[in-house]
């Protein structure tokens, strides 16, 4: 699973303002050919970014080659189960991607654009946001 090796503070807040509006960093294709971009606004998991890899990976059967432009850098927190009210907040339990729409979440380049266009909808099948599918050589 993706995780920051080092961070400055263990906990912080949900700031759920941060998915208002439209994404206006990595908006555009940076490295690959083909791209996933998100519709939506949300939060992506290391657990999610991993499977929608995972099953691109398998589907172009190794070859190309995949970015993932999203990184889990923001901690959320949960308190153990049968816990009372008060006492703090939870421990650090896993880590998310703060994703607005406009974001490129995937990129790709090596395969045909049949093959990426499929690996790509599998892959956003497993997010919890509406993707779409970009081309740059249609322009």
């Amino acid at each position: 699973m993706l995780q920051p090796r080092k961070q400055k503070h263990r906990k912080e807040f949900r700031r759920r303002s941060h998915t208002k509006g439209i994404s206006t960093k990595g908006n555009k294709i940076s490295f690959g050919t083909y791209a996933l971009k998100a519709q939506s606004a949300g939060e992506l998991t290391s657990r999610q970014i991993e499977a929608a890899r995972r099953s691109m990976t398998r589907y172009i059967k190794r070859g190309g080659k995949i970015w993932i432009t999203v990184f889990p850098h923001k901690p959320i927190t949960r308190k153990s189960s049968e816990v009372p009210m008060g006492s703090g907040k939870g421990a650090p339990d896993h880590f998310v991607a703060v994703v607005k729409p406009g974001r490129i979440i995937f990129e790709m380049e090596g395969v045909e654009t049949d093959i990426a266009k499929e690996a790509m909808r599998l892959a956003a099948h497993k997010l919890p946001i509406k993707c779409k599918f970009i081309n740059s050589l249609e322009k």
